[in-house]
């Protein structure tokens, strides 16, 4: 639905920013953004059909209940805060993977099930509704509910939205793109892994972006390979998205995974000279790239999770739990159904 208010110009510096911050101008935009390399960028404000069509905050229902029977990770008896720092990197023991393969998988069946549901006129709080009874039934808990106070059992990311979205009463619409981003918490691990999927016909753009960020997490995980440094993962990515002109996010990573939710190592998905860290076979960790048809800036909402693009162009993101081997990297978060991804360009 089209905003009639919505600016045709920038605003003046102490009204409230065009990107839906809710910070004054002067102190969220008004400074000009910086290039992927960091060289400064003519600032410019998205055209006003997407301020116009942009995402806006929804009502958000009641958290969905856990039967007690449903072991919990341990940030749920913490005020949703992990009791203790993200632990070191480590190669997993034997037992932790046999149960992170079963983690993964059970993610990847629940990701797969939300599939038929994603049409225009479902809400993304039916497609969490989805994503929480499936969970249930696999004797898992939802992993980010609870998590530092995020209200839902799923992420669902709309069109501008990067990540975290919060699952709430709008509508998905035809042409929308969404990200759904499932973890599971089962036998005392987690398996986490994303998808996009498009409602109903999307356009070129968003194809074209949908294809490359598929791309991209492919040449990620081609990368992490026993005794490479991890800056080569973010490399691939880059060398993907920079190919197809898009923006690649920095502010949200990749991050090591098993009985914690996060861990070390930090997955970048840009070349990051610093990410020297040596693959190990037995470590476990996310690749999840997030790229951007416009800027790789972010805004974040004032809800505190929800972050969107800095000029609302759309955005997609892909994702998978893996095993660094002697060989090629284990999927933990694939099924029998689901073929690792490929270059389909």
């Amino acid at each position: 639905m089209s905003d009639p208010a919505a600016p045709t110009a920038l605003p003046g510096r102490n009204d409230p920013c065009w990107c839906g911050s809710g910070r004054k101008y002067k102190r969220c935009h008004a400074g000009g953004e910086r290039g992927a390399r960091g060289h400064p960028a003519r600032e410019t404000a998205p055209h006003p059909q997407r301020i116009a069509e942009r995402i806006k905050p929804g009502r958000i229902s009641p958290t969905r209940e856990v039967p007690a029977d449903i072991p919990r990770p341990p940030y749920v008896d913490n005020n949703g805060v992990p009791p203790q720092p993200r632990r070191p990197v480590a190669p997993q023991q034997p037992d932790v993977l046999a149960r992170m393969r079963r983690a993964g998988r059970a993610a990847r069946e629940v990701l797969e099930a939300v599939g038929p549901h994603v049409e225009p006129g479902v809400t993304t709080d039916e497609l969490d509704a989805v994503v929480h009874e499936h969970a249930l039934g696999l004797g898992a808990y939802p992993s980010p509910l609870g998590y530092h106070g995020f209200p839902k059992s799923v992420c669902t990311s709309v069109n501008e939205v990067i990540c975290h979205g919060i699952p709430d009463d709008r509508p998905l619409a035809e042409g929308d793109i969404v990200n759904v981003d499932v973890t599971l918490y089962l036998d005392g691990v987690h398996g986490d892994t994303s998808t996009m999927f498009r409602v109903g016909e999307v356009d070129a753009e968003k194809e074209r972006l949908i294809v490359a960020t598929e791309a991209a997490l492919a040449a990620g995980i081609e990368a992490a390979r026993a005794g490479a440094p991890l800056r080569d993962i973010g490399r691939a990515i880059q060398g993907v998205a920079e190919a197809e002109r898009l923006g690649v996010v920095r502010t949200f990573v990749g991050h090591g995974i098993g009985t914690d939710f996060h861990a070390e190592p930090t997955v970048y998905h840009y070349d990051e000279p610093e990410a020297t860290l040596r693959l190990e076979p037995g470590m476990t960790f996310t690749i999840e790239p997030m790229l951007n048809l416009g800027s790789w800036r972010h805004v974040l909402w004032e809800d505190g999770w929800t972050a969107v693009t800095a000029d609302l162009q759309p955005s997609a993101q892909m994702e998978h739990t893996l095993l660094v081997t002697e060989g090629e990297p284990e999927l933990l978060t694939a099924t029998d159904a689901t073929q690792p991804p490929r270059d389909r360009r």
